[in-house]
């Protein structure tokens, strides 16, 4: 009997334990889900919540780590000795995509001007059209990768950074520092959707946010250590960029208090960009167990090498 130990907090029960159940019954008629079966015991563990492990070696049996999100530096960061796959998923990408779509057709079309404006008054001339609006992705991976994809698709002229070279259609894909500096100055709107890593950390500080073409616009959908916070309020005062729309944060929740939630140049949400949504996320674990007990080899691996 294979047991799959779904690991975390009672929420992550709550939330992912009946799906996950479901899933798993269809494609490993064989095995079980538990939320309390002895570590040691696990064949397979999902893990819900890093904070609620300290040892990994307690999985002894453990043949990998599945976590339920996209981000696994604080996972990596333990240096557990079982394989480590993060969550790739449909619902999770196509997540992304919305609230990356919506907030770039936002600022394009300078909505915020608008909502909540007394009287906006008549014969203000248009926005450009897509094909005129220079949009900059950094990272183009699953999430990132899509993201530019759809803006591609809406016209947008869309040029993209990553670590290594990419083929995207309706894409201008970038690499190495060259590259970076080239995005960084065309975008006028510009996304963070690089995985968190020691190369990534504090990506966009004084020198890359002074590269941004004055009055433009960041979102930062990915990873908050991605933006160091102090350089991003300096920028916001020369202007460069002339605003922030901010979905992750150093610290979350955002504190009371954090010049961020007042700032006139400053949108927050509250990390809702992209959440695992537990239906989709079911299959992907379920298909993980599925391919491991048939020695298959496992979907999304991290490569710990890159750090993602």
């Amino acid at each position: 009997m294979t047991t799959v130990l779904l690991h975390g907090p009672p929420k992550v029960w709550e939330t992912f334990g009946r799906p996950i159940e479901e899933a798993i019954a269809r494609a490993v008629p064989d095995a079980t889900v538990s939320r309390d079966a002895p570590p040691e015991a696990a064949d397979w563990v999902v893990l819900g919540d890093v904070s609620e492990v300290t040892d990994f070696a307690v999985f002894r049996s453990a043949r990998a780590i599945l976590c339920l999100w996209a981000g696994v530096e604080e996972v990596l960061a333990q240096d557990p000795p079982q394989p480590v796959a993060r969550m790739v998923d449909p619902g999770l990408t196509q997540g992304m995509v919305e609230w990356v779509v919506g907030h770039v057709m936002r600022h394009h079309l300078d909505l915020d001007r608008w909502i909540g404006a007394d009287r906006p008054g008549w014969n203000h001339p248009p926005p450009p059209l897509a094909f005129r609006r220079r949009v900059g992705v950094l990272g183009l991976g699953a999430l990132g990768g899509a993201a530019a994809t759809a803006l591609a698709g809406l016209g947008f002229d869309v040029a993209g950074w990553a670590r290594g070279a990419k083929s995207i259609p309706g894409v201008r894909a970038l690499t190495g520092e060259a590259g970076l500096r080239a995005v960084l100055g065309r975008s006028e709107i510009l996304v963070l959707l690089v995985p968190h890593t020691s190369e990534t950390e504090g990506l966009m500080g004084a020198a890359n946010l002074a590269r941004m073409p004055e009055g433009s616009v960041l979102l930062n959908p990915g990873r908050g250590a991605l933006v160091d916070e102090d350089a991003l309020l300096q920028a916001l005062a020369r202007g460069r960029p002339g605003h922030a729309t901010l979905d992750t944060f150093r610290t979350e929740p955002l504190p009371e208090g954090h010049p961020f939630w007042s700032h006139p140049k400053v949108t927050v949400t509250p990390h809702i960009a992209s959440a695992t949504r537990p239906d989709t996320a079911a299959e992907v674990i379920a298909e993980n167990v599925r391919r491991g007990e048939a020695g298959e080899p496992l979907l999304h691996l991290v490569d710990r090498a890159r750090g993602y």
